[in-house]
């Protein structure tokens, strides 16, 4: 599934149809539900059967958290309607295969039993401390070591630009569900290049960022990898980069600056 810009909605108003609300932004999804345009149960339930009908050509999801999902959208709309604000509130998204969900098993891509988390990853708390919808858990490659997603665990995860293609690794369920349509950001993680991959591969922006800007407990690699976001555009992903690190929002008002001129040299 493709689309183009003429396929994108200027604003809030302009949404009409469930394919234009699929492909809004994270930051244009939350005004939207401040504004009272849509509502966190209708673009939940969106993203859910969104998923699932792509699920077997994309393969996108280990896991979708449906009825967990649709409770915590309605209570977003209950703080929504009582005037609570917060950065994410009611908004769908998805976390990688490698951070713990409370109530889920962190497999890491792999074959086997796990035992379920009992709290949340620090990333994962952040969000929902920001009012984040969690729909379910993305693919990811056997211990995200490879630039591919695919596993003996789930078979191979598809892109959505060519179905024939890989959508890259190790964080390729996270970009098929962004450049799908079925949420408009994720968190990914990337130790060399696995959510710079993906991104590149589906048309969509990443950022990996520093050590320690996003905190984790029970460092993915021994600090090797770090957690970072995958988004249609760069404002959006520094906004969840922003949710995600717990920091004020440096990178989302920096974001809409004109970049400087570039000063070119000659070399002697």
């Amino acid at each position: 599934m493709t689309t183009s810009k003429a396929d994108l909605v200027d604003g809030p108003s302009a949404v009409k149809s469930a394919s234009d609300l699929a492909f809004t932004g994270l930051a244009e999804q939350a005004s939207m539900l401040v504004a009272g345009v849509t509502t966190s149960v209708e673009l939940t339930r969106l993203a859910l059967e969104k998923a699932e009908a792509s699920q077997p050509v994309l393969n996108a999801f280990k896991c979708l958290r449906a009825e967990e999902a649709l409770r915590e959208a309605e209570e977003a709309d209950r703080r929504l309607a009582a005037g609570e604000t917060a950065p994410l509130l009611g908004v769908p998204t998805a976390i990688k295969d490698d951070l713990d969900v409370t109530g889920l098993p962190t497999a890491f891509g792999c074959e086997g039993d796990f035992s379920v988390a009992t709290a949340d990853s620090p990333p994962v708390a952040a969000l929902r401390r920001a009012g984040a919808v969690l729909i379910g858990k993305t693919n990811t490659p056997e211990l995200g070591q490879w630039p591919f997603t695919e596993g003996p665990a789930f078979g191979a995860t598809r892109n959505p630009w060519d179905t024939e293609r890989t959508p890259g690794g190790s964080s390729g369920g996270a970009a098929a569900a962004i450049a799908s349509g079925v949420i408009a950001a994720a968190l990914g993680s990337d130790g060399a290049g696995s959510i710079r991959i993906p991104a590149a591969w589906t048309d969509l922006v990443g950022i990996k960022p520093q050590r320690g800007r996003v905190p984790t407990e029970r460092e993915l690699f021994h600090g090797l990898t770090v957690v970072g976001p995958l988004a249609r555009t760069v404002a959006d992903a520094a906004l969840l980069l922003d949710v995600a690190a717990g920091t004020r929002p440096p990178f989302q008002s920096a974001a809409p600056r004109e970049p400087g001129r570039a000063r070119i040299w000659p070399s002697t």
